[in-house]
């Protein structure tokens, strides 16, 4: 039910009778005004008591509406909380500061067009009445409060908001209402519809895809904790050295870091310059992990089987550390010129790095076998803290026939879903056929060269949607020719 009544509903019934008294009042009217005019004018004095008449009457009148605005009749306009109206203690209008409130474009519409989404984190006093204060602030700007996390800590609670406000609202107006009502160390940021999920759903399903994909656990605490830097730092070195003491079992939370122990061995650090963690995020991140130390090495089982122009049959599937066997086997069938465009180094330690990129906590691996089971080819995504690496290694035999090209377009797909705005390759300047493979993505390309080493990067568009998880089809889902 709404306390909004239609127009028609409160409209009084109009009857004939009432227009019919109303004309006769007006010609009676007429008539005893035409007759005192007559009669005036032929009087001695007739024209200064029609013009004293007319000064009279003026002067009713200013004195009756003077009278009926001072004593107050009834308005007319709609009451602060009807859906036409607006607030009394809206925000400043002030222009310097851009918190003048636009007009409600969406009033008795439903529709959110004149209104944009805040995300928000403040502290406050943990004493009574604080939240109260800030919520009360909130309402005097028009904000709508959709959902509210508290975060406890030892000197108050650091309360995060997703906040509904007017279009017109700035995020230093927010800032400063917000400050008056009790709140410190304010942040804010402009949100989407995708923070609309509320916070136990998305925990879920991080952790479900966590439980599926072992690659996955980078992503999701990245996409539990916001806008943050991940780097996977192993427990040795490519040499052998060790990295440093390790990290203790509870982890370790300092302000805007947080060092976490990585169950495949190493730590994970994880950095926020802009906004301290706090020890409920912290207490997350660590559930997340010992989820993923207690499910093992796993990675999806789906695999595609395509055909190649001339007849053969290969199959694309995920691949880990399970796979370093076939994997240091390619490496002997593949001639030292292919292995020094792959890793550009000495080709002696080619062996040695393919325990850290088949690692699922440094990226994706995807594997392109023969239907004998032979290991014919390798693509990577790696993590490379806010950047991502697409490298390729085919074996010599299996080159210039479009696997490479089909390899690469997945770990481009999977960048896309994950969420990343580019990737990058490095290659030699000579290696035609990288290059070749990234110019058929189709996407902006910028190129820097140094020293001989090429440095390709795409421009990625990322649609979480847009493409389904190609690794995870069934065997035997697609067929295509390449």
């Amino acid at each position: 039910m709404t306390d909004v009544t239609s127009s028609k509903s409160t409209r009084r019934p109009h009857h004939w009778r009432h227009d019919l008294i109303e004309l006769a009042a007006l010609f009676t009217a007429v008539v005893v005004a035409d007759t005192i005019a007559k009669t005036i004018a032929k009087g001695p004095d007739g024209r200064y008591l029609l013009v004293f008449s007319a000064i009279a009457l003026v002067a009713t009148a200013a004195f009756h509406t003077w009278w009926a605005r001072r004593h107050g009749h009834p308005s007319h306009a709609p009451p602060a909380g009807h859906p036409g109206g607006h607030s009394a203690t809206g925000p400043s209008s002030d222009p310097a500061d851009g918190s003048a409130e636009a007009p409600d474009a969406t009033a008795g519409s439903g529709e959110s067009a004149g209104t944009v989404l805040w995300r928000m984190r403040t502290t406050v006093a943990d004493t009574p009445g604080s939240l109260a204060a800030l919520c009360t602030a909130l309402a005097g700007l028009r904000v709508d409060i959709l959902t509210l996390q508290t975060h406890p800590l030892a000197d108050g609670t650091v309360d995060e908001f997703l906040l509904r406000g007017p279009a017109g609202l700035s995020a230093r107006t927010l800032a400063r209402e917000t400050a008056a009502a009790g709140g410190r160390d304010t942040w804010t940021e402009r949100a989407d519809a995708h923070d609309l999920v509320d916070t136990p759903t998305r925990v879920l399903e991080l952790a479900t895809r966590t439980a599926l994909d072992a690659a996955e656990l980078p992503l999701a605490l990245r996409r539990l904790l916001g806008r943050c830097t991940l780097h996977s730092v192993p427990a040795v070195s490519l040499t052998g050295r060790s990295t440093g003491e390790p990290v203790p079992v509870e982890g370790v939370l300092e302000e805007t870091v947080m060092r976490l122990r990585d169950p495949h061995g190493g730590t994970l650090v994880v950095e926020r310059p802009y906004l301290p963690f706090t020890p409920t995020e912290f207490a997350r991140a660590r559930a997340l992990v010992e989820l993923d130390a207690r499910l093992g090495p796993r990675v999806p089982h789906g695999r595609d089987v395509l055909t190649l122009p001339e007849g053969n049959e290969i199959t694309v599937r995920r691949a880990d550390r399970r796979d370093l066997p076939a994997a240091r086997a390619m490496h002997d069938r593949c001639s030292p010129g292919t292995l020094d465009r792959r890793y550009h180094g000495p080709v002696g330690d080619a062996d040695r790095y393919l325990d850290h990129l088949l690692s699922p906590r440094f990226g994706r691996t995807l594997a392109a076998q023969t239907a004998s089971g032979r290991l014919v080819a390798l693509g990577h995504l790696l993590w490379d803290g806010d950047e991502t690496e697409v490298a390729l290694l085919v074996e010599d035999d299996w080159q210039r026939r479009g696997v490479g090209a089909e390899l690469l377009g997945r770990l481009v797909a999977m960048a896309e879903e994950a969420g990343c705005a580019s990737v990058y390759a490095v290659t030699r300047a000579s290696n035609t056929g990288m290059v070749a493979a990234m110019r058929a993505l189709g996407l902006p390309l910028d190129y820097q060269i140094e020293e001989g080493t090429l440095v390709i990067t795409a421009r990625l568009a990322p649609k979480p949607s847009a493409r389904p998880k190609r690794e995870q089809r069934p065997e035997g889902a697609r067929r295509a020719e390449r």
